[in-house]
This record gives structure tokens, sequence and C-alpha cells, in this order.
């Protein structure tokens, strides 16, 4: 799952506690920033497998830390708290804590079995990574009906709402499509940040936008 993790953040976005969307954006692929940079700082490992899944070429064997299911609250419950601090407001915490223990749900269904509960065996995936008829119409349609959703419940400028739909599918059409890695090295986790990173800067300027409707106040 890629884009698909930000469709929660969408939604969470348009509760009227809700932190700022940026923040919301920057949960759903929490636990894959602290991967790939884990990964850079060798504190967990991957490594390329052409046709480990008809989709994703990677064997993400060592994660415990980040996509088991204990590890994922653990990192909710860091930026839940954070938000609640920084904005004195529990209902903000818990939602933005909420959209990260959204991501480990939502790879549940993709991945192969390399996720835990707890770090250790068993491994657990439902692996729709080998299914691409049912993973890409899955991811685009919940990422669809986010982005919908979303408009529907806010008010504002149209263009940095077409932009952020426009570069999520344009993101999600390299990950399908584009050249796959052959051999792991640097560029792969420095790609997955930098990836990442642009919709949050997207969700920055859609957030700044667009306002939640008043009759949702």
């Amino acid at each position: 799952m890629f884009i698909g993790h930000w469709a929660p953040a969408l939604v969470a976005s348009t509760h009227p506690k809700a932190p700022k969307l940026w923040i919301l954006f920057v949960g759903g692929q929490l636990v894959d920033f602290a991967f790939f940079t884990f990964v850079l700082l060798g504190i967990e490992h991957m490594r390329i497998v052409p046709g480990i899944t008809k989709m994703v070429p990677f064997d993400l064997y060592h994660m415990p830390w980040t996509h088991s299911l204990l590890g994922t609250v653990g990192w909710a419950a860091a930026l839940g708290a954070l938000v609640w601090w920084l904005l004195q407001s529990r209902i903000a915490g818990l939602l933005a804590g909420a959209v990260v223990v959204s991501h480990w749900l939502l790879d549940l269904l993709v991945h192969r079995q390399d996720l835990t509960l707890v770090g250790t065996p068993p491994k657990l995936g439902l692996g729709l990574w080998n299914h691409p008829w049912i993973a890409m119409p899955l991811e685009l349609g919940i990422t669809l009906a986010a982005l919908l959703f979303y408009k529907r419940r806010t008010e504002g400028k149209m263009l940095p709402f077409m932009v952020m739909a426009g570069v999520l599918l344009v993101l999600q059409l390299g990950n399908w499509f584009g050249e796959q890695a052959r051999e792991m090295s640097a560029q792969v986790p420095i790609t997955g940040l930098v990836a990442f990173t642009i919709p949050v800067l997207l969700a920055w300027w859609l957030g700044t936008s667009r306002t939640l409707r008043a009759t949702q106040g």
C-alpha cells in the first residue's frame, strides 16, 4: 500500500478538532518514514528479490520496530502524545494516533507474510500484492473515496486539491509501472523518503487553502 495510506489522513482531517492535514499525512506514513530511515542506519533490513510478489520486489525480512503491531502502536502513541501536548487537544492526539495505526492494518491487506504482532513470528499478511487486479482497484478506490470525502466536507481553492490528486496518481502509477530496483542500495530508501515527503508538503499547501464547511462546525 502506498497512496492508500493517506486515505485515513484525509478522512480524519475533516473532524473539527483534527490536527493540520500535513501532520496527519506524516502520521499516515510515519512507520515507513521510520522504516526507510532505519534501513539507512542499519537498524532494520530489506533486500530486493525480483518476483517475490507480483507487484513489489521487496523482501522485508527484518522490521520489528516499525511494522510489528506493537511497534506501530508505539509510533502512534508517540505522535498522538506529541500532538495532544502541542495542541492541548485529546481528540487531535487520538486522531493522529489512529491514522498511524491504520498503516499497519492497510499493510496487512497487501503485504506478503512479513508483518508481525510483536516483532517475532508468526508473520502475517494477506498477500494482495500477488493479486494486482484486486490490489490496484482497492488502492485507487480508497484514495479516491477519501479525496472526494475531503472535498465534500471542505471548501476553498480547487487548484491545490487537483494538484494533490494528480501527484498522488502519478506517484502511484510510477510505483506500479516504473522501473523497479534490481539490487539493494541506499537509493531505494532515499527514493521512498522523497516520495513520502512530496505529498506531505502538498498536504501543507492543501490544508492552508481549504477549511471545513460551516455545516461541519
